[in-house]
């Protein structure tokens, strides 16, 4: 399978180093000639180029990774290029939804519409994957096949990939001021900060390592270590008061409005 990616930026960029790493036959494109020698010298299979119109050419996923205003500039230069009666097309644009890579490109063709976020370098991203109305079961598999090698992915319907994006692509900056937030407290505490952000990240790491290995709700876990009268619920007690829930819940929400 020969995936071109089209935008090697931050978002492009993570997708292209965990890719690189699975061994994909890659072809990235991008203005910024520094940028791709750097990849180049990192990953020395892949092929790199300036020109998008020679990047498209051969490959059997598309994949533009570029700002949304950008998207229909690039998607014109690259038209007369594609074959839509072969090549799958994908938007990790957001907001750029299969109807409208349809409307720019001027017919139906294998479209999906895909939000990764920035851990997908690691193999740790949460990506959301929703195919257009004339793409097939196939094509869909295969788009989910290669960002299964990028972390978790969740095939769902297109009004969903909105909501998804704010959990996870937006909610991974969600979870790094957290981690912030408790450093903070750390060294309020009388910890330095390196050794505040160990215990942040550890602590992290912890909650999702128990969370996934037990299958448990986060309340069942919370009320592992949480003891009448103890110093745990007074905690708790003080999220609650400040509208913790709430505000995760608006930060979630206020992107959709």
């Amino acid at each position: 399978m020969k995936v071109t990616v089209i935008g090697a930026g931050n978002m492009g960029g993570a997708l292209i180093h965990g890719w690189a790493k699975a061994g994909v036959s890659l072809t990235i494109a991008d203005k910024n000639e520094a940028l791709l020698t750097s990849f180049k010298e990192k990953y020395a299979s892949i092929t790199t180029t300036t020109d998008n119109v020679a990047a498209v050419k051969g490959a059997d996923i598309v994949v533009v990774v570029v700002k949304p205003w950008l998207m229909p500039t690039v998607l014109d230069e690259i038209k007369p290029a594609l074959d839509l009666d072969r090549q799958i097309i994908v938007s990790d644009a957001a907001n750029f939804t299969t109807e409208k890579l349809a409307e720019q490109l001027g017919r139906a063709g294998q479209y999906c519409y895909v939000i990764p976020n920035i851990a997908a370098e690691y193999g740790a991203s949460m990506s959301f994957i929703a195919k257009g109305k004339d793409t097939s079961d196939a094509s869909l598999a295969q788009v989910k096949s290669l960002y299964d090698l990028c972390g978790d992915t969740l095939v769902v319907s297109e009004n969903l990939v909105g909501p998804g994006m704010m959990m996870a692509s937006c909610g991974i900056a969600y979870v790094m001021r957290y981690i912030r937030a408790q450093m903070e407290g750390g060294c309020e505490m009388g910890f330095y900060p390196e050794q505040a952000k160990q215990i942040a990240l550890q602590t992290m790491q912890g909650a999702v390592s128990l969370l996934k290995e037990t299958g448990w709700h986060p309340e069942t876990a919370i009320d592992k270590v949480t003891t009448p009268g103890g110093v745990t619920i007074k905690g708790l007690n003080e999220l609650d008061h400040a509208g913790f829930n709430s505000a995760v819940i608006r930060s979630l929400k206020a992107g959709l409005k």
